[in-house]
C-alpha cells in the first residue's frame, strides 16, 4: 500500500493542534503524535505494522539518547535555579530600590526604574514569567502608592516583563538553540543590543508620557522615603556582580552556557545566603526550580521526536512547495510567518510556539535571513504574542499576581499596547538590519 506522506504530516498536525486546543498536554500531544505519525509512515510501507512500530519505539529511544544526554539541556535547570536563588532571597526587591533611587528627577521614575529593574532582573533568570509575578508585587504597589494611573502602572510592569526573552541568558533563547541547533552563546550575544534598544524605548516611552500627562506618574518627593540599607545596597550590587560573571564569562569565553548556569546558580545561592536563606529556603528552591525545569525538559524531548517525524515525512519539502506553489516570494513569506506567530500566541505559550514552529520555518528562512538574527527576530514576534489577547501569558501572570483584586485583564491589555507597538518596531529593525543582532557575536567569537 502506498502512503501519502504529505496526508500523513497534514493529519498528524491537525490531530496535535486538536488535542493541544483540547486541553491536552502539549507534550502528550507531540510524543502521541509522532509515534502514530512514524508507525503509520513506516508500517504502511509495505504493510508490516509491527516492523513501523518497532522502528518508531526505538526513534523514541534513540531521540531520548541522544539529545537529553546533553549537557546543553543543563542549561535550563540551572538557569531557572539561579533565577529562584534571586526572587526568593529577596535580592530582586533590593534591587528594584536601588535603582528607584538612583534615578531621581527622571519623569516617571518607578516606571522607569520596573524597565530598568526588569531588564537586569532578566539578565540573571531570562524567564519572563518570574520576572512579571516578580515587579508585579514589588513594583505595583509602589507606584499606586505614590499615586500613579493604573493601567499606566501594570502596563510598565506587564511590558517590560518581556525583556525577560530577549536579554541573555533567556530561556527561549536556550529552547531556541536546542530546537534549531544553532549556537546559544551566539544567540545570547545577538540578544544583547535589541534587547537594551528594546528597554530604552520603553523608558522614553514612559519619560515621554510621564511629562506630556503629569497625572500618569505623578512627581515624587523624597521626603519620607527610607534610606537604603547597606545590605541592601551590597545585594543589588551584588546582581550586577553575577551579571558579570555570568555574561562576561559566556561573552569572554570563560565558559559554555551551560557551565555559566551552573556558576551563576552557585554564585546565586551564595547570595542568597549572605542574604538569610537557610538549608530549607534553599531546598525549596532547588524543589520549585525543579518543577518548573522538568515540564520544559519533557517538551524538549518530545518536541525532538516530532520534530524528527516531520524531517521523515518531508515536512520541510511541503511548505517550500506550498511557498513556491504561490509564488509568496521572501516577503510574503515572513509576513505568513509573523502571521503565524502571533495567532498561535493569542492561544499558546512561547515555548509551545518555538517547539511547534521553528523546525519548520528556520530551514525555510536560512537562505535569505541569517540564522541568528533571526531568532532573535522570532523571539520579538513571540514575544509580542505575550501580550496580544486574548490568552497573553504575561497579563494572566500579572492579574493573578498582583494583590489588588479589582484590577481587569481589559487594563493591563490596554496599558500594555505601546510596549507591544515597541517590540514590532525593534522587530522591524532587525529585519531591515539584521547586523544589529549579527554584529555583536562576529566580533566577540
Amino acid at each position: 500500500m502506498e502512503i501519502d506522506q504529505n496526508a500523513v504530516l497534514i493529519g498528524m498536525f491537525v490531530i496535535m493542534l486538536i488535542g493541544i486546543l483540547s486541553g491536552i498536554h502539549i507534550g502528550f500531544a507531540f510524543g502521541i503524535t509522532a509515534l502514530l505519525g512514524n508507525v503509520i509512515l513506516f508500517g504502511g510501507i509495505d504493510g508490516d505494522w509491527e516492523g513501523g512500530f518497532d522502528i518508531a519505539i526505538a526513534g523514541v529511544g534513540s531521540v531520548a539518547y541522544e539529545y537529553l544526554r546533553s549537557e546543553v539541556f543543563a542549561t535550563i535547570p540551572l538557569f531557572m535555579l539561579l533565577g529562584d536563588f534571586v526572587n526568593k532571597s529577596g535580592s530582586a526587591r533590593d534591587l528594584y530600590n536601588l535603582i528607584n533611587r538612583g534615578l531621581k528627577r527622571i519623569p516617571g521614575r518607578l516606571a522607569v526604574a520596573t524597565v530598568a529593574g526588569n531588564a537586569v532582573f532578566a539578565a540573571v533568570t531570562g524567564v519572563s514569567i518570574a520576572a512579571a509575578a516578580a515587579f508585579s508585587r514589588i513594583a505595583y504597589p509602589q507606584m499606586r502608592h505614590h499615586g500613579y494611573n493604573r493601567q499606566f502602572a501594570l502596563g510598565s510592569v506587564a511590558g517590560s516583563a518581556c525583556l525577560g526573552m530577549i536579554i541573555p541568558p533567556s530561556v527561549l533563547l536556550i529552547v531556541w538553540g536546542i530546537i534549531a541547533e544553532k549556537s546559544i552563546a551566539q544567540l545570547f550575544i545577538a540578544g544583547a543590543i535589541p534587547g537594551l534598544i528594546l528597554a530604552t524605548l520603553y523608558m522614553i516611552y514612559i519619560g515621554v508620557m510621564a511629562t506630556i500627562k503629569p497625572e500618569l506618574a505623578p512627581t515624587m518627593r523624597d521626603e519620607g522615603e527610607e534610606e537604603l540599607s547597606r545590605s541592601e545596597v551590597a545585594s543589588g550590587l551584588g546582581i550586577g556582580g553575577l551579571i558579570l560573571i555570568v555574561l562576561g564569562g559566556i561573552w569572554g569565553g570563560l565558559f559554555t552556557p551551560t557551565e555559566a548556569g551552573g556558576v551563576g546558580a552557585a554564585c546565586a545561592m551564595g547570595l542568597g545566603i549572605l542574604k538569610g536563606m537557610r538549608f530549607k529556603d534553599l531546598a525549596i528552591a532547588v524543589v520549585d526550580s525543579g518543577k518548573a525545569a522538568a515540564p520544559i525538559m519533557f517538551l524538549l524531548l518530545t518536541a525532538n521526536m516530532y520534530a524528527k517525524f516531520m524531517e521523515a515525512a518531508g515536512m520541510s519539502e511541503l511548505i517550500r512547495e506550498t511557498f513556491a506553489t504561490y509564488n509568496l516570494g521572501e516577503l510574503g513569506i515572513m509576513l505568513v510567518i509573523i502571521f503565524i506567530w502571533l495567532a498561535l500566541g493569542m492561544i499558546l505559550d512561547s515555548i509551545s510556539i518555538i517547539l511547534i514552529t521553528v523546525p519548520i520555518f528556520a530551514p525555510i528562512t536560512e537562505p535569505f535571513f541569517d540564522p541568528i538574527a533571526f531568532g532573535i527576530f522570532g523571539i520579538l514576534v513571540i514575544e509580542a504574542g505575550l501580550l496580544t489577547p486574548p490568552f497573553g501569558l504575561l497579563v494572566y501572570t500579572v492579574k493573578g499576581a498582583v494583590e489588588d483584586k479589582s484590577v481587569r485583564l481589559a487594563e493591563i491589555f490596554k496599558g500594555s499596547i505601546p510596549y507591544w507597538i515597541l517590540m514590532l518596531v525593534v522587530m522591524l529593525l532587525i529585519w531591515s538590519t539584521p547586523e544589529v543582532a549579527t554584529w555583536l557575536p562576529s566580533k566577540m567569537l
